[in-house]
């Protein structure tokens, strides 16, 4: 098809799946999406007209942006964010907002799971997965200042990459933590995301060369066990690496993995209470209960903890050589479990807050499941700014999954 038809089809995707999974807030009309196609060909870029779901965290000119918060219903910002200039100079076709939880917190959205019927898709960036999980978009883009990239990816099913911390542009973000927020991208593919990541980035990471990286796996963390489905994901990563001819080695964890963990709450609150102070000054009745409480909690996170707590990520990254001795790249659950069934909670972003605090570059990589059958991903962290290993090591890790006994 050319451009104007697949985007003409994507437009009637939406139109007649969406209702069923609610993952979009806001979808142009054609002759919107029109206009948008011929701004983004015009620059040449290498995504040729690809249709593209941004998280509704970010502000468009072109469709309103509300965070997610009844505050913000109808707001219409008069420039695009960054990132969606990014993807317009890039060729890619912004055609509608994704849902987001709101401020991208833990507040639920109406968005469904389209790969585990009944169970969350996950949060914060819940309607971008569910949009690609649907097959309504090819390429989505969200948020991770927990684990709301990688998280959700894995409920879903789909590929989900937190590119290395302001690796990817952050203006025009509504600020939750902002020295944690990074912006991350959701595929169905890893050859996808690494081809429209390097597009939208301008970076080289889509570069496939290069020895096949040795994986390391971890069976102890500081901060829970792992659940039957987590440690089955990571057996089955395990078992179809080696009989693809990969290294894997197994390794303890150093301690201090532990203390950045501990230490991604008092950063992340702190900044959170000033990021949205005035909304708790002056709409704290439009607030949910869950944001309203966590802020108030927040509040009490001083000047001293959150020093401290900035401290150990800053030490830790200096560090990171000890974290990859003698490995390329470090396979953990994407999620503590699969999807949690009903939709009362998006899950926790416990395997996940450490390494956004690290700022290093993680990938989920479906393919695994749980012992219900629901969607596993595994998740690669590569070293700082090294986001074509993160890549090459995910694409090696999809086809070893892609492999295994009755698939």
């Amino acid at each position: 098809m050319t451009p104007r038809e697949a985007l003409h089809r994507t437009l009637a995707d939406i139109a007649a799946g969406d209702a069923q999974w609610r993952s979009f807030s806001a979808v142009h009309d054609a002759a919107g999406a029109m206009r948008e196609l011929d701004r983004a060909l015009a620059h040449g870029g290498a995504l040729q007209g690809i249709a593209v779901g941004v998280k509704d965290i970010f502000d468009t000119a072109g469709l309103p942006t509300s965070y997610g918060s009844p505050i913000y219903a109808g707001h219409q910002p008069r420039n695009d964010a960054a990132i969606v200039q990014a993807i317009r100079r890039a060729g890619g076709v912004v055609v509608g907002k994704t849902t987001t939880t709101e401020f991208a917190f833990l507040n639920p959205t109406d968005t469904l799971n389209p790969n585990a019927p009944g169970h969350t898709p996950g949060g914060s960036s819940a309607g971008s997965a569910a949009a690609v999980a649907a097959g309504l978009v090819p390429l989505a883009v969200g948020t991770q200042t927990g684990g709301s990239v990688i998280r959700p990816a894995s409920y879903c099913g789909v590929v989900g990459f937190k590119p290395s911390y302001g690796a990817l542009p952050t203006p025009g973000l509504k600020p939750f933590s902002w020295s944690l927020d990074t912006v991350g991208l959701f595929t169905r593919t890893v050859a996808q995301m690494a081809s429209w990541s390097q597009a939208i980035s301008g970076r080289p990471w889509a570069n496939a060369q290069g020895a096949t990286p040795v994986f390391g796996i971890a069976w102890d963390f500081p901060w829970e066990p792992l659940s039957a489905s987590a440690r089955q994901a990571l057996d089955s990563a395990k078992r179809q690496l080696l009989a693809s001819g990969a290294q894997v080695r197994e390794i303890a964890l150093p301690t201090w993995v532990g203390d950045v963990f501990k230490a991604h709450d008092a950063v992340q609150g702190w900044e959170a209470t000033r990021a949205l102070a005035d909304e708790m000054q002056f709409h704290a009745d439009s607030l949910s209960p869950i944001l309203r409480s966590y802020l108030a909690d927040a509040a009490r996170v001083d000047d001293k903890a959150y020093a401290e707590g900035q401290r150990i990520a800053a030490t830790a990254r200096a560090h990171l050589a000890q974290l990859f001795d003698g490995i390329d790249v470090l396979l953990t659950p994407s999620a503590p479990d699969e999807a949690p069934q009903g939709f009362a909670s998006t899950g926790a972003s416990t395997w996940n807050r450490a390494w956004t605090l690290l700022h290093v570059p993680c990938l989920s990589v479906p393919g695994a499941s749980g012992v219900n059958g629901l969607p596993m991903g595994v998740q690669v962290i590569a070293p700082l700014h090294e986001e074509a290993l993160c890549l090459r090591a995910g694409r090696v890790l999809e086809a070893a999954l892609a492999a295994a006994p009755g698939r």
